[in-house]
């Protein structure tokens, strides 16, 4: 038979396929074992099957509403199906029962900014920093945050303090570049774009470029916006230097 210490070396092997395996026979015999749920809920999670997972980890907390793993398991599933705001709503709940646990107070403010819920972002962040004022990742929701309510030099004095604490973190560099754009440090932002598009790959180098192609449109004279309009020689420029805007 089929233990729960079983389903768990699974899991820690990262064998998801086995977890689920595992799980369907636990839950075919005893449909209210909750670590079955949990794990099946984790095992969905990281292969990348989110909606399943949410009903897997309502069911774990709708067993056991006092676990909080199952509570802050089902504020993950809820984010990576796109229900921030339901998921803030958890981590709310998590850290109303546990102040002091700091992360979960960033989490909500983080989620809040996926709701369209800034203000609620803003001061959940500034829960999360009165409780830890080095935490780099409150500093850089709060900043994201602050960008969002129109509060550029706000935004700009976060994100500077963020890019302290995380020095090797593109998301506070970016929120650097994001928030001194807003406040018209328009070379500022330009030189933090230029040195994350060469850090990023991918859809996240894609998005900085188009930032710093909007920006440097924005100042570029006739021959500039022209440039700025085909894409190869833009980023071909923008890589080599030969581009930059005014201070």
């Amino acid at each position: 038979m089929t233990t729960t210490a079983d389903i768990r070396e699974a899991h820690e092997r990262g064998d998801h396929e086995l977890v689920l395996r595992l799980t369907d026979g636990v839950l075919a015999q005893r449909p209210g074992d909750d670590a079955a749920h949990e794990f099946r809920a984790r095992a969905l999670l990281a292969l990348g099957r989110p909606e399943e997972a949410e009903r897997h980890a309502a069911d774990a907390v709708r067993l056991d509403p006092e676990e909080v793993r199952y509570r802050e398991l089902l504020a993950q599933a809820l984010s990576a199906i796109g229900a921030h705001r339901d998921a803030a709503g958890e981590y709310n709940r998590l850290s109303r029962d546990d102040p002091h646990q700091t992360a979960w107070t960033v989490a909500e403010a983080e989620e809040r900014l996926g709701a369209a819920q800034p203000g609620m972002g803003v001061d959940a962040a500034r829960r999360a920093l009165r409780l830890a004022p080095n935490n780099g990742r409150a500093q850089l929701a709060l900043s994201n945050a602050l960008a969002r309510t129109g509060d550029g030099r706000g935004a700009l004095r976060a994100a500077t303090v963020a890019s302290e604490l995380l020095p090797n973190d593109p998301e506070a560099h970016e929120a650097l570049a994001d928030a001194s754009w807003l406040v018209g440090e328009d070379a500022a932002a330009f030189d933090e774009f230029r040195a994350l598009a060469g850090q990023l790959t991918g859809s996240n180098r894609d998005r900085v470029l188009r930032k710093v192609r909007t920006l440097y449109r924005r100042q570029a004279g006739p021959v500039g916006r022209v440039v700025a309009a085909i894409g190869p020689l833009f980023r071909l420029a923008f890589e080599r230097g030969w581009l930059s805007v005014d201070r």
